[in-house]
């Protein structure tokens, strides 16, 4: 048989796949088979007659293992399950992603918790990284704007002693910021904060990414600028990913002081000059 007949035996019987996957982390009998998976004596007995003709499993003992091949095939499902449970995850909001610049594996997302806007919540993505932003106790971001309710919920737990904050902006963010005197006037306060450090990135950022120790909030734009979704996820891969990213960043950003933001505010001049 051919290898996309084999791939329709494994997909037509959930029963299979478990099996297999599981005969290839050990040794099992047929009673703990039966248990583990949720499956009458007679379904197992066929099962595993079938992957005895293909080689899949050999007897050890008074059970059941996989051979070599067996783990191969079993390896190839789960990575092709995982690949379909992240594809089916951000299928929504694929053309949303700046995949240029997220270098890790997308199958981490498959767990990822999407919010999108509703007629009923329409700041429902937003809101996700202002949750964030209200209960984590170090938070470090960056991104290529920062909004004022962003702001606003940080600078209220930075200056009540609450939080620790660093973030690193595109210089544009800060001259959206200056646009309005009130909200110029927080940025100040928070730049002047003894537990917080911003800093102004010249080369741009790509992407809106907050995150604190246990978890990754992403905010997806479209190609105007207007928020499409959020992606919220705990992945250790991901977080590692965005720690990383953030040092990069970071590394490649100028301090902002008060004397920075002064050229920023009045000239939009690059604090290198």
């Amino acid at each position: 048989m051919d290898a996309l007949a084999e791939v329709e035996f494994l997909a037509r019987s959930k029963n299979r796949v478990a099996l297999l996957r599981l005969l290839a982390t050990g040794r099992y009998d047929r009673g703990e088979l039966a248990t583990e998976v949720d499956v009458s004596q007679a379904t197992l007995g066929r099962i595993l007659e079938d992957f005895e003709e293909r080689s899949w499993i050999r007897h050890e003992g008074d059970g059941y293992v996989a051979t070599a091949t067996g783990r191969l095939v079993a390896t190839g499902i789960g990575e092709l399950l995982d690949t379909l449970a992240a594809e089916q995850t951000l299928r929504g909001v694929v053309r949303y992603l700046p995949t240029h610049a997220m270098d890790f594996d997308l199958r981490r997302l498959a767990d990822a918790a999407i919010t999108t806007p509703s007629r009923s919540r329409p700041s429902a993505p937003l809101q996700t990284a202002l949750d964030l932003a209200d209960t984590a106790t170090d938070l470090r971001a960056f991104s290529h704007t920062f909004n004022e309710q962003s702001l606003a919920t940080v600078h209220d737990r930075v200056t009540s002693g609450e939080q620790t904050f660093a973030g690193v902006f595109s210089r544009q963010a800060y001259t959206a910021l200056a646009d309005d005197e009130e909200v110029w006037q927080r940025t100040l306060a928070l730049i002047d904060a003894p537990n917080a450090e911003l800093r102004v990135r010249e080369e741009g950022i790509p992407l809106a990414v907050t995150l604190s120790d246990d978890r990754v909030n992403l905010l997806l734009r479209d190609e105007e600028g207007l928020l499409q979704a959020a992606l919220e996820t705990t992945d250790a891969a991901v977080l590692a990913w965005a720690g990383e990213t953030f040092d990069h960043y970071w590394r490649t950003a100028t301090e902002v002081d008060r004397e920075t933001a002064s050229r920023l505010e009045t000239t939009g001049q690059s604090p290198r000059e």
